[in-house]
């Protein structure tokens, strides 16, 4: 079985090392799929991981990973597979948000942020760019993070969170299954738990 990762917004293929090689451990081969939001637009982004998805699927039953900003990614480019490529077996999101996002929503206005993120930046604030890219017919596992400060003074009072997305953000009714795991956002490639998560998905349908 074959699992490509991407990664989050500002980070790298390197963040999701602990998840790959806990994945090589149980047997699966791993890739990982490098963007950078700072010198590409989204839909470069896209067009790029749609070609990658395609040259896996020619080697056989694959999963796909994203974390953040990369399942986003991910369920843009299964959307955009040419016809007759081989679907992946299962795809789960890692405090993916599938509505806009409200941290982006909330320092869109800011340079530094407008600077560094630029279209994917804008793309996450969109509610109209994040309700085009829509459900994927593919069997879906979302995991949350809930270990977010919910007080007053954060910035989802009130409400289970990890930090960065909220838990409304990122679950999805047609997704097979919303796991909730008390990990921060930034955490969840490098979590045990959550590695075993996927492990066990896997596993267990045998996709």
């Amino acid at each position: 079985m074959q699992v490509l990762f991407v990664h989050g917004m500002g980070r790298s293929s390197l963040s999701g090392g602990v998840l790959l090689w806990k994945l090589r451990r149980a047997g699966l081969t791993t890739r990982a799929f490098g963007y950078s939001v700072s010198f590409e637009d989204f839909l470069r982004i896209r067009d790029r991981l749609v070609a990658a998805i395609s040259r896996l699927a020619v080697h056989g039953d694959y999963v796909l990973v994203g974390h953040s900003l990369g399942g986003v990614l991910l369920r843009a480019a299964i959307n955009a597979l040419p016809v007759g490529t081989r679907l992946p077996g299962q795809l789960f999101l890692l405090g993916s948000p599938v509505r806009p996002s409200r941290l982006a929503q909330r320092f869109g206005t800011n340079f530094l942020f407008r600077l560094v993120t630029r279209d994917c930046g804008r793309l996450l604030a969109s509610p109209s760019r994040m309700a085009e890219i829509g459900a994927v017919v593919v069997p879906t596992i979302c995991i949350a993070g809930i270990s977010g400060f919910t007080g007053a003074r954060s910035y989802f009072p009130g409400e289970l969170n990890d930090g960065i997305v909220s838990l409304s953000e990122v679950a999805v009714d047609w997704a097979v299954e919303n796991v909730h795991v008390p990990v921060f956002h930034t955490l969840m490639p490098s979590s045990p738990r959550v590695a075993e998560l996927v492990i066990q998905r896997i596993r267990r349908t045998g996709a």
